[in-house]
């Protein structure tokens, strides 16, 4: 996902003020949810592009994680149900807000696998400015063709196709048939297995996902799209780098795919590991919408100019240097779609290490310090108006700072550790103990405190908890300098640079009890903190 523009403005739904059963029922884990592991879809949707409409199926294939005869999918109330089939027969289901009931005829027992079918159709959601809100977008290239393409992250799969619609439980893999208009091809995610002639002159493309996969990630790309191909020699092989765009721009999208895709590859493996979806390949589709991170399939509507939109979010310089949508979306393979979150709440796993991988790319092409001035540039955009992570179990994600607050807190993590070897190891490290996992925030606070061998949760929980910053406060007494910490949370404590001005930087360790620090020479007229790469606030008494 992206920033909507260059305020301080998300790609994230408005908060509301209270929550709804309609918000529980799709934010929540019940057991009507839990009674059942998904572990394959077989999505086969038609779509009639004159009628903005769409009809077709989804096979779920489970297995049950305990004795049930009922259970919950989500489809929104918009889409009809035409009717649910289980062991070849129809059978009764019940709907409340965008969930489905469906009543089994017989217990389904513990442990046995079994499938069931849901035939729907309707007209979908049409978003009104995707991809910052959800749905389906129907548009013409220059030529009039139809331009047909779906983003839902946030408000949610179950807006046009019928599914579990909750991260915790991703599918292991799956089969998406499109049947579309003559003319017209179809670009999903995974690996295109067949191409099937109709009557009547419409074609159906089945693409096939062989790695699990989020449901929002799960996208249709509908246009008269021309192909041209690549490959990477990357850290598990030959890595496969498929292009769909518009015919007219297919000059333009050569050059700025070729300057822009490998060397993201080369940045995010060095700093994450492997791309994490080499069975599947990476693509990037030209979309009528300005992107989304959809697995293997990236969405691509940046129009073939470097920084965000042509601008540079950062104000440094750095950041046009090179093309905004293409690093940041496909930074999501690793963040987001490798590594994903089981309750939207927690969406900075997924936004907060992407928007930091923009610092760590320029650093990678420019140096450390141009990494570092872009991720302090990012603080412009920084509401601090309400909590990174969001409330559990209502579908409802936090403050958009979970982007630019989040990078910077993670550039103060890298700091704090004070050894970029072991801070590559944990980035690196985070791919491979949570590969293709749903995780918690608590999961990979953890794993960063082990591996650094740092109590760094008082950290975290005070930037993603809580709204306001932590202030640094210094009193210089009797000779003597004390410090502490002011902040939210009680037992906060973070190593911090300071010194004397044009010193070499030293570390002080303070909590937030007054208490003696050692730093020969220091005033308050020529004590320095590094503020540059500590988002913090500095008071001297």
């Amino acid at each position: 996902m992206l920033s909507c523009s260059l305020s301080a403005s998300a790609q994230l739904l408005p908060p509301k003020p209270a929550f709804t059963r309609a918000d529980s029922l799709r934010g929540t884990l019940t057991p009507l949810r839990t009674c059942y592991d998904i572990k394959y879809y077989h999505l086969d949707v038609k779509l009639d592009v004159a009628n903005k409409s769409i009809s077709g199926s989804n096979l779920f294939h489970f297995t049950a994680t305990q004795d049930f005869t009922r259970l919950q999918f989500d489809l929104f109330a918009n889409l009809k149900v035409d009717k649910v089939e289980y062991q070849g027969k129809s059978v009764p289901y019940t709907r409340e807000a965008n969930a489905v009931f469906v009543t089994f005829p017989a217990p389904v027992q513990k442990g046995s696998r079994a499938e069931f079918r849901v035939f729907y159709s309707g007209q979908p959601t049409v978003a009104k400015n995707a991809p910052w809100d959800g749905g389906f977008v129907f548009t013409q290239d220059s030529k009039g063709k139809p331009w047909v393409a779906t983003a839902c992250q946030g408000v949610g799969a179950s807006i046009w196709w019928p599914t579990k619609d909750h991260q915790a439980d991703e599918v292991d893999s799956m089969l998406i048939s499109v049947t579309v208009p003559k003319g017209l091809k179809d670009i999903s995610n995974g690996r295109l297995r067949k191409t099937t002639k109709l009557k009547g002159g419409a074609t159906r493309f089945d693409w096939f996902v062989s790695n699990p996969i989020n449901n929002y990630d799960v996208a249709l790309n509908v246009a008269d799209y021309t192909h041209f191909a690549d490959e990477y020699a990357g850290e598990k092989g030959k890595l496969t780098l498929d292009y769909w765009v518009l015919p007219e721009n297919l000059a333009k999208a050569k050059t700025q795919f070729a300057a822009n895709v490998k060397p993201m590859l080369k940045a995010m493996e060095n700093w994450f590991g492997p791309y994490p979806f080499y069975e599947d390949g990476f693509k990037l589709i030209e979309t009528p919408h300005l992107g989304m991170e959809h697995q293997s399939a990236v969405a691509y509507g940046n129009k073939y100019q470097n920084g965000y939109l042509g601008a540079d979010r950062s104000a440094t310089g750095w950041g046009l240097k090179w093309d905004f949508i293409i690093i940041h979306e496909s930074g999501h393979e690793w963040f987001g779609n490798n590594i994903t979150s089981k309750d939207i709440a927690d969406m900075w796993i997924h936004e907060s290490f992407t928007c930091y991988s923009e610092g760590l790319f320029t650093e990678s092409l420019f140096g450390k310090p141009a990494g570092q001035e872009y991720v302090h540039g990012q603080r412009r955009h920084i509401q601090n108006d309400r909590p990174i992570i969001g409330p559990y179990g209502v579908n409802r994600e936090g403050s958009g700072d979970m982007y630019d607050k989040g990078a910077n807190l993670l550039n103060m993590v890298r700091t704090i550790i004070n050894d970029d070897a072991k801070w590559r190891n944990i980035l690196r490290g985070l791919g491979q103990q949570f590969y293709h996992q749903t995780v918690t925030s608590e999961q990979i606070i953890g794993y960063i405190n082990q591996q650094s061998g740092l109590n760094l949760t008082p950290v975290f929980d005070q930037y993603l908890r809580h709204n306001t910053l932590p202030v640094l406060e210094f009193r210089f007494e009797n000779g003597k300098t004390f410090c502490r910490w002011v902040a939210n949370v009680s037992d906060f404590a973070m190593p911090v640079r300071v010194r004397t001005r044009g010193g070499e930087y030293q570390f002080i360790s303070p909590t937030t009890k007054f208490a003696p620090v050692a730093l020969p020479g220091v005033t308050r007229e020529n004590l320095e903190v590094d503020t540059f790469n500590y988002y913090i606030g500095v008071l001297v008494d």
